[in-house]
């Protein structure tokens, strides 16, 4: 039997690494520069949609960053299964997690939150008196919310895709949902009646690891504000 050696057997584990949670599709992409600019380096297949790996080392040990669903983000940090995180403002305000603090506007992945409507029917009539109407969306809490704030009542019907289809096929007259330029909406009859927020994607920090994560946590930090030159 091997002996084993008492400082050995009282030395601490090495740390578990860090994670950092990643956006899949387009702000992933987005990403790229920033990281590169806070000297995050990814293993190189991070990027590609076709790897079957969803976590990944980075050339610093206690450092690894995992890929996941864009409204995931927020959960894998609230729940602290990522120590930080980036995600759209979008996901913050439909969730809005107690445990998620967001220190960092990173001012990608622009684009606006908004109310959208057949043309024609637009054209015809607003809000008006309308005390309930029915929306479309994947952000059920942000609907209910913006028409409550104007004396409406929203039954959301909840999508996770395609919602610009809603309106042409009776599902519901109103949809709620993301838009860059517009042109998705444009070719499917719809106009932005009202828009609820402009949105950006955030640095999310899960609060408790901001108190425990010691100086890894908080160099990583100050990379990202040296990145955007707000040291």
């Amino acid at each position: 039997m091997t002996a084993i050696h008492p400082a050995s057997a009282l030395a601490p584990p090495p740390p578990a690494a860090l994670v950092l949670a990643l956006p899949k599709g387009r702000i992933l992409e987005e990403c790229a520069p920033l990281l590169a600019a806070a000297g995050i380096r990814p293993a190189p297949d991070y990027a590609d949609e076709g790897s079957r790996r969803l976590r990944f080392p980075t050339d610093d040990p206690g450092l690894d960053v995992v890929r996941v669903r864009s409204f995931d983000v927020a959960t894998f940090v609230a729940f602290g299964a990522a120590a930080l995180g980036i995600c759209g403002a979008d996901v913050l305000m439909e969730f809005d997690y107690p445990e998620i603090y967001a220190p960092l506007d990173l001012g990608i992945g622009r684009c606006r939150m908004v109310v959208a409507e057949p043309a024609e029917e637009a054209a015809l009539q607003g809000l008006g008196r309308l005390s309930r109407v029915r929306v479309a969306t994947k952000y059920p809490n942000v609907a209910r919310r913006h028409f409550a704030a104007r004396g409406v009542q929203a039954d959301v019907v909840t999508l996770n895709g395609s919602v610009e289809l809603a309106p042409g096929l009776g599902i519901a007259r109103r949809i709620v949902d993301l838009v860059q330029t517009g042109a998705t909406l444009a070719a499917n009859g719809l106009v932005i009646t009202d828009v609820i927020a402009p949105v950006t994607s955030r640095l999310i920090v899960n609060r408790s690891a901001l108190k425990t994560g010691g100086e890894a946590l908080f160099s990583l930090l100050a990379a990202f504000r040296r990145a955007l030159g707000a040291d």
